[in-house]
């Protein structure tokens, strides 16, 4: 059997995942957290053998709590589970140490079928991911500027994109506002920018965030 922890900001999503993982009869869902600290909690009362990560979530991101299990050597297999697109962000998980990337829009028996996979130990990757890996390897130039980005800074610009204020974002991602002021301005420094107008056109015309 299976043991799995589902981590996702909101409950309906933690809901419908674990309501698809918990008609497969090789599966338990174990837990639920709804953020990191939730989650820590979780790992210290048993852990489980596979984590389903969403990216996007209040405090530490999906890609935040990656970094933190690959440093303290932790052999849970995480599966990504975002809305993002893959083009986005799964080459980011799958080098922060995620074992797969399954987008929440795609199909619920794909879902299943990676949590296996990766309960093996294998990589779970889609054709379209795999493609993409193929390019990171034979590309040496980076296509675009918001790939130089680090994953906070990704985050912060997403985020300020979708119409957020900075203080917003700082609640958010429980850090002051002057820690994401120096975000913002990293970002429109490395991508050459000069306000959050042109920010906004930027993500909107990579694809980014939605028109």
């Amino acid at each position: 059997m299976t043991r799995v922890i589902v981590c996702d900001d909101h409950a309906l999503i933690r809901r419908g995942i674990r309501d698809t993982l918990s008609d497969a009869p090789d599966i338990e869902v174990v837990g639920e957290a709804g953020d990191y600290g939730e989650l820590r909690t979780l790992m210290r009362k048993g852990g489980c053998d596979v984590l389903v990560l969403d990216i996007n979530m209040p405090g530490r991101s999906g890609l935040d709590v990656l970094h933190v299990l690959k440093d303290e050597g932790s052999t849970v297999k995480v599966l990504v589970v975002s809305m993002y697109p893959e083009d986005q962000y799964a080459i980011r998980a799958l080098r922060a140490g995620a074992f797969g990337y399954v987008n929440k829009g795609g199909d619920p028996h794909l879902l299943v079928q990676a949590v296996r996979t990766v309960a093996q130990g294998r990589k779970y990757v889609t054709p379209e991911i795999a493609q993409m890996l193929v390019e990171s390897l034979t590309t040496p130039e980076v296509a675009n500027a918001h790939e130089k980005l680090s994953d906070r800074e990704l985050q912060t610009l997403v985020m300020i994109a979708s119409g957020k204020r900075l203080a917003d974002i700082a609640n958010e991602l429980t850090l002051s506002p002057k820690t994401v002021s120096v975000y913002r301005a990293r970002v429109l420094e490395k991508l050459g920018l000069a306000n959050n107008s042109e920010l906004t056109v930027y993500a909107i015309r990579n694809g980014l965030v939605g028109e």
